[in-house]
């Protein structure tokens, strides 16, 4: 069949074609977004948890005894994970042994960070199923830092 200018026309056989192909790929297309959008959710969730394992540890290393590295841990912890918006009941625990080395000798705390997520928290709301987001982080301690439970090493000079 030609058109007014004599160009050759197909017939309407092939009519509609490209609603059908769309109609067709466009669930696949969006599949792929929705699981670059979890993927990108998900890391940036475990990137906060990673966070609050280096904040626990760094927290750990510059206190003087160990409970007071036990509070600043938990305290930093639960400040990170709440600052980035996850809505989880993170589990800490802390490898505090470096507090026990003797003064010169090199030491470190670590600590350890674990979050479980709802998965409607990270992806899509509805989502059944959840994650655990999990890292780890060691801190060196100041070899020549007085470490004797929280009480500073230093003399006092009276007079007699």
């Amino acid at each position: 069949m030609a058109d007014r200018n004599g160009a050759c026309r197909r017939s309407g056989a092939d009519d509609g074609n490209a609603a059908l192909e769309l109609l067709i790929l466009a669930p696949v297309i969006l599949a792929l977004i929705g699981l670059v959008i979890a993927a990108g959710r998900t890391s940036v969730a475990q990137g906060s948890v990673d966070a609050a394992a280096r904040d626990a540890a760094r927290q750990a290393s510059i206190s003087l005894s160990p409970a007071a590295a036990q509070q600043a841990a938990l305290s930093s912890v639960s400040a990170a994970i709440r600052a980035d918006g996850l809505h989880c009941k993170p589990v800490v625990t802390l490898l505090l042994t470096g507090f026990g080395t003797p003064l010169g000798q090199p030491a470190q705390v670590s600590a350890s960070v674990s979050c479980t997520v709802r998965l409607s928290d990270l992806l899509v709301p509805g989502i059944p199923g959840s994650r655990r987001l999990t890292a780890s982080f060691t801190s060196p301690l100041d070899p020549y830092r007085s470490r004797a439970d929280g009480i500073l090493s230093q003399r006092r000079h009276t007079r007699a």
